[in-house]
């Protein structure tokens, strides 16, 4: 590690998105953790043990950062109970206190930039229209040969607490941006499995899949982008066959451009 490395805070870092950008982190910054378990791994001093939903007992991990990462929440596609399960008291403390307290502590300390995490699941309730519906149903037969993508400037259809939870983010986000220093981007990222791969007979997963490789390389751009990107939306997903969410933003703004598919894992998926 240089002198001149960034401090990045990760939230989540133990998560299946955290173990999947973590190489890549640690290979360009000094990273510090901060769970409520501890991560294995890392130098006490850069494992820090709180709960994000208390901001006491956060704020001094703080100090020092340049940017946080903020991947922890409850009920996501890796969850245990997954998201159509979590109770909106879970919810609650976890993804919408937790998420204001990570943004305040940052803004107290003077970190400069946030990374957070949404999710596609702001846009689930797409999944009930054509073509998407017949998409995630591995019904291609019935796919015309050319669709619309969904882009993040599409209007939001949550349908599940977890999606409601992660746009109240996007817009406390903007609230943030628009009022104090603070930067955040807010990247809706895909199905990205502990392992790394998309899961058989799944078409659902298979199209919104995300790999290790290229959530990293879109997580690393948006600590990096330059001071005048404040705050944005991008899609977090990898270049599959039946991917019904448009990249291309992350690839204007950011310059980031997916290196993998879903078929790259698992054959072709037709």
């Amino acid at each position: 590690m240089t002198m001149d490395q960034r401090r990045v805070l990760v939230t989540g870092l133990g998560g299946a998105v955290g173990a999947g950008i973590r190489p890549a982190l640690e290979e360009r910054y000094e990273v510090v953790a901060l769970s409520r378990g501890g991560v294995e791994g890392l130098p006490p001093e850069r494992n820090i043990r709180a709960d994000i939903a208390v901001l006491e007992e956060i704020e001094p991990a703080f100090e020092g950062v340049d940017t946080v990462v903020h991947l922890a929440a409850y009920g996501g596609v890796n969850s245990p109970r997954g998201m159509w399960e979590a109770s909106w008291e879970e919810v609650l403390r976890n993804n919408i206190s937790g998420t204001r307290n990570v943004f305040e502590a940052a803004l107290r300390a003077g970190v400069r930039r946030v990374v957070f995490a949404s999710s596609g699941a702001t846009m689930g309730g797409y999944l009930k229209s054509s073509p998407y519906r017949e998409i995630t149903r591995g019904e291609y037969d019935r796919v015309p040969a050319e669709y619309r993508m969904l882009r993040t400037s599409d209007e939001p259809r949550p349908n599940n607490l977890y999606g409601v939870s992660k746009l109240f983010g996007e817009d406390l986000a903007r609230m943030y941006v628009e009022t104090t220093e603070l930067s955040i981007i807010c990247l809706r990222i895909g199905g990205c499995p502990a392992d790394g791969r998309p899961r058989e007979g799944d078409p659902w997963n298979q199209a919104i899949f995300v790999s290790h490789r290229d959530v990293a390389d879109l997580v690393v751009r948006s600590i990096e982008a330059p001071e005048d990107v404040r705050f944005d939306v991008f899609f977090g997903i990898s270049d599959n066959r039946w991917r019904f969410r448009d990249y291309s933003h992350s690839t204007e703004v950011l310059g980031h451009v997916p290196r993998d598919a879903a078929e790259d894992f698992l054959g072709d998926a037709t």
